[in-house]
């Protein structure tokens, strides 16, 4: 037995570790070679030097990776973890360890389906942040001054747009080339973006008004640079206006949702950036068109109304001599009224003075009516006395004792009509003091009279100074024109111009002849 089993030591190989090492690394490199493969990165992690090492996977199992640093910056896609990718690489062993592991040179999403997952993913976190919100979104400038391009130099995008603008309205144009796809295109493109917000109004290179991202059409991998999220941010935050023009009408990046506006073609973003020219001058052409019709239909229905109200207005050279001659006739009438007043009020004074009552008149009357009752008193008592003297002679002889009483009541009766005649005396004596204490009003009546008449003399001769015609009868003279206007200064007579002299007697026309005067002047100074 230990024969044999020396003999199957001796057939079988031994080899050293390196040596399996080494073959095992050799096999796997040239069996493979450069190889694409497919997984989901998962455990990825950079370290300090610079090197990234990941892990792919799928339902089945799991492969390390390693992408070096000088590979790193050159992928087009960010390696990151969750996403579906295709890597390019070939496969190396490790001596010491005896592990392999896929080193990675290229990354490429692993089809449409990865790429959309990955951009709806980004979508609705920036949604969520209100980077997509309407209300952040501002209007475009009507005619901007400046506009700002931010494309590839390369490209048809800027043949397109330089055209677009030359023919609707030629602006100034401030391009940043950048590229549009690859590694590093994202960060260009924002970077790019921020420069143009950064720029000063009033520096050396104009701020732009409004910028253009623009693009032309292509896959869905060449179009992701635009739908990285340092780009959409930076078109979020940037100051200016912003219209996204990125692919087709039918492609749609994250860039077209964080943009003010979204053209769907470049041609179509120079559209939106100016008006067209044309347009504009027909839209003017037709309001100004517009604007003369209102102005001659306000000035005809102007011109209307006028007409309709100077048909209802009455001749007014009629009515203004009309009124020059009411006023003719009341500065007529208003010179003889003073006089005509005054003479009124002379008529009624004196008609007033002819019916009053004379004093003197009256006090005879009275004294007349009391002489004659004093007359009539007397004669009624020497009537009643000769009356009862007669019936006493009737009667026949009395008594003695009767006729001593007859006497003294005759006696009595005498003295009564003595006392009855001296107190009438006496009292028609009393009314004729009192008559003649009164004293005479002819005197002050007639006062009276010359007051009124003197008051009423002097208004009459303040009037009568007052108007213009007493002036015309101290020797002036009321100056008219032709129309009957009267002229206060010289400087308004015209040469040659016919005026009107109004005397206190009458009116004289008179023609101003300075033309005349001042022509023998000159020949004299001639002759001189």
């Amino acid at each position: 037995m230990d024969g044999t089993s020396d003999g199957s030591r001796g057939n079988i190989p031994e080899y050293s570790v390196s040596e399996i090492s080494g073959a095992v690394k050799r096999t796997l490199e040239s069996a493979f070679g450069r190889i694409r493969v497919r997984g989901e990165i998962c455990e990825f992690k950079t370290y300090p030097s610079g090197h990234s090492y990941l892990s792919m996977k799928d339902e089945a199992g799991t492969i390390r990776a390693i992408i070096w640093r000088g590979a790193l910056s050159k992928l087009s896609v960010k390696p990151e973890n969750g996403v579906e990718v295709i890597a390019t690489g070939k496969i190396t062993a490790s001596d010491k360890r005896s592990d392999y592991a896929l080193q990675i040179e290229k990354l490429e999403y692993a089809g449409e389906g990865a790429l959309l997952a990955r951009i709806e993913k980004l979508r609705q976190r920036l949604g969520a942040e209100g980077l997509f919100d309407e209300a952040r979104k501002r209007p475009l400038p009507f005619l901007p001054e400046v506009i700002g391009v931010i494309t590839s130099e390369k490209g048809a995008v800027l043949h397109d747009i330089r055209t677009t603008l030359a023919r609707r309205f030629p602006r100034r144009v401030l391009l940043i080339p950048v590229a549009v796809q690859g590694q590093g295109a994202a960060e260009q493109v924002a970077a790019a973006i921020a420069t143009m917000g950064s720029l000063s109004p009033l520096g050396r290179i104009p701020r732009p008004d409004v910028v253009i991202v623009a693009r032309g059409g292509g896959s869905l991998e060449d179009l992701m640079a635009f739908n990285e999220e340092i780009v959409v941010r930076a078109a979020a935050s940037s100051p200016i206006p912003l219209i996204s023009a990125v692919g087709h009408e039918t492609d749609t990046t994250l860039i077209d949702f964080a943009s003010d506006r979204r053209a769907p073609t470049p041609t179509a973003a120079a559209e939106l950036a100016v008006p067209s020219r044309e347009e504009l001058s027909a839209a003017l052409q037709q309001r100004g068109t517009r604007l003369a019709r209102a102005g001659h239909s306000v000035l005809d229905r102007g011109r209307l109304r006028l007409a309709r109200a100077a048909s209802g207005l009455p001749d007014l050279p009629a009515l203004i001599a009309a009124g020059r001659n009411r006023l003719e006739d009341r500065g007529h009438r208003l010179q003889l009224a003073p006089r005509a007043l005054i003479a009124t009020k002379r008529r009624g004074l004196e008609t007033a003075a002819s019916r009053l009552p004379r004093p003197q008149e009256a006090i005879a009357a009275r004294r007349a009516a009391l002489n004659l009752l004093q007359l009539r008193a007397a004669g009624a008592t020497r009537t009643v006395l000769d009356r009862q003297s007669r019936a006493l002679a009737r009667l026949p002889d009395p008594a003695p004792f009767l006729r001593g009483r007859l006497r003294e009541g005759r006696a009595a009766f005498l003295r009564s009509a003595e006392r009855l005649d001296s107190a009438a005396a006496h009292r028609l004596d009393e009314r004729g003091a009192a008559l003649g204490r009164i004293p005479d009003p002819t005197p002050l009546i007639a006062a009276r009279l010359r007051e009124s008449r003197a008051a009423l003399h002097g208004l009459g001769a303040r009037l009568e100074g007052a108007s213009y015609q007493a002036l015309l009868e101290r020797g002036f003279a009321l100056v008219r024109d032709s129309a009957g206007q009267p002229v206060t200064a010289a400087a308004d007579v015209a040469v040659g111009q016919r005026l009107t002299l109004q005397f206190a007697d009458g009116s004289v026309n008179v023609t101003d002849d300075r033309a005349r005067r001042r022509g023998k002047a000159d020949a004299q100074g001639s002759l001189l």
